[in-house]
């Protein structure tokens, strides 16, 4: 049934949409895409899980820890390198750069640390689905729906319509001019990079609770990439639309005509945006900042 598939697309759209959103808030402050950023999901699924299964906290408590320790490793990664090479005035590929660097050591970090095998959460809501007007919802599905929105709406809302979000577009539009008014952009990018890796952390628990915790899942953050380029880099707004396009049309691909081909149609999405709307749906310019 078509409902029933546009219900699971909405379920993976909305964990994307936690990561495409960190993608845009970075980009539209520091003009470079933090390949590091999926890396931060996985350690804050790690942390969820590990907690759940060696500390035997409760699942409230480890998804706490999940989204403190993920913003927190966020925040190391921008005070610690990447602010030193912004700094030097390197490029902005050297950021880019970091970045990669950054992914691959966590990535391994994990096989050292944890190991290699796939960890899994407990059962920790009930298996059975709910039934709504013929169709059939996972209890899981539900949750995840629901906290993707919740965290959705309030960024939006920080975003939109608060006086902090405002210094975050200022600067984003122009941080050297913001500078010289006497803001301190530093701090607010220190504050952007928290609230990406909470994201991120939640997208991760997320995604572990939908599947398994293993040390490349944080490749999954490359079809919340996709998104944030199909709705424009630095758009929020837009990459919150990306990424509920990108899990409905996974959905519907996986159903209709084969999960196989279901990387296919996205990553050839990717390249037909870039051929035709290289700005995206909502962005208004795909130029480099310096």
């Amino acid at each position: 049934m078509l409902a029933q598939q546009l219900i699971n697309g909405l379920s993976v759209g909305g964990i994307y949409a936690l990561l495409s959103t960190g993608y845009a808030l970075i980009y539209s402050l520091l003009g470079f895409s933090n390949w590091a950023h999926g890396e931060v999901a996985m350690l804050g699924a790690y942390i969820a899980v590990m907690s759940v299964i060696t500390a035997k906290l409760p699942f409230v408590a480890s998804l706490a820890l999940a989204l403190a320790g993920a913003a927190l490793i966020s925040l190391v990664n921008e005070k610690f390198f990447y602010r030193h090479i912004r700094n030097n005035n390197s490029p902005t590929m050297f950021l880019m750069i970091a970045a990669m660097g950054l992914s691959t050591t966590y990535k391994n970090l994990i096989v050292v640390l944890v190991g290699p095998k796939f960890k899994y959460f407990p059962q920790i809501l009930p298996f059975e689905s709910l039934g709504f007007w013929g169709i059939n919802i996972g209890v899981l599905d539900i949750f995840s729906i629901i906290v993707s929105l919740a965290a959705i709406v309030l960024l939006d809302v920080l975003i939109y319509h608060t006086k902090f979000g405002l210094g975050i577009r200022g600067c984003a539009s122009d941080s050297v001019t913001a500078e010289l008014l006497g803001v301190n952009v530093n701090r607010y990018i220190l504050i952007v990079f928290l609230l990406a890796g909470g994201l991120a952390g939640c997208a991760g628990v997320l995604l572990g609770m939908k599947y398994t915790v293993y040390p490349s899942l944080g490749n999954t953050a490359l079809k919340a990439f996709i998104a944030s380029v199909f709705g424009g880099l630095g758009s929020i707004r837009g990459a919150i639309m990306g990424a509920f396009m990108i899990g409905i049309l996974e959905t519907l691909v996986s159903a209709y005509v084969s999960s196989g081909l279901r990387d296919l149609f996205t990553f050839g999405l990717l390249i037909a945006i870039l051929l035709i709307r290289p700005e995206g749906l909502l962005g208004k310019s795909v130029e480099q900042k310096s």
